[in-house]
């Protein structure tokens, strides 16, 4: 098992947001965590990331118990993440933006190597490379998000509402390549509240309600799921 997560209980001062949650994402797949605003999702990420500590429990990702980590240590260790709301530097351009996530990367060539991978999965950025990021679309700025998460050489990708403000034909773009990402062997656990093209691109999905997982299992019976359609799928 790549990540496991054991009986993880997060506070915010007093308050309990996660209230022992455990899940698990295997070498190579998929992951969708779905719920409502104020589900715990973005808590359960930033738990991985180290950004923030939990109470009780663990985090354990390749032999490694990461809910010891600093956070720059869980970059090391090859976990890397595209934030809700995309984080980009609008006064840097695309490619110093892409540039500062191989931070913890000493090797030149291989982040040569990466940002050509990167402009091959994002035309687009590649056309805008010296174009200040703050000028970019929504959609750019989303790309531009997840191929600086991507410069570090992740072996699990965390991504957090990649689909969010975006027009339809955009999100189908960027879910296709979250697949192409995964196809290349990068593992990918996926925060979205677009649960229906969530649950179509991840193998896995586990559904949090008030920081308690009340749902589990593979993503076509999830789809299934009379609660899953009525709470997230819109009844359809």
């Amino acid at each position: 098992m790549l990540l496991a997560i054991n009986d993880l209980h997060v506070r915010y001062g007093n308050v309990e947001v996660l209230h022992g949650i455990s899940l698990h994402v295997a070498e190579g797949e998929i992951v969708t965590i779905l719920g409502a605003n104020g589900a715990g999702k973005s808590t359960t990420l930033l738990s991985i990331s180290g950004l923030v500590r939990p109470s009780e429990g663990e985090i354990l990702f390749d032999g490694l118990a990461l809910h010891k980590l600093a956070a720059h240590q869980v970059v090391q260790a090859r976990i890397s993440q595209s934030p809700e709301g995309r984080r980009v530097f609008g006064t840097l351009t695309v490619e110093e933006n892409i540039n500062l996530g191989a931070f913890s990367i000493r090797d030149k060539a291989k982040i040569a190597r990466t940002r050509t991978w990167i402009y091959d999965l994002f035309p687009r950025l590649a056309e805008r490379r010296q174009q200040l990021a703050g000028t970019l679309s929504g959609g750019e700025q989303q790309m531009l998000a997840i191929g600086r998460a991507l410069m570090s050489d992740p072996k699990l990708l965390l991504l957090d509402e990649p689909s969010l403000g975006l027009a339809p034909l955009l999100v189908r773009a960027i879910f296709d390549t979250i697949r192409t990402i995964n196809a290349s062997g990068v593992t990918v656990v996926l925060v979205e509240q677009n649960a229906k093209a969530a649950l179509k691109l991840a193998h896995r999905g586990y559904v949090l309600e008030v920081g308690r997982i009340i749902l589990h299992g593979e993503s076509k019976d999830l789809l299934t799921n009379p609660e899953v359609r009525n709470a997230y799928l819109g009844g359809s």
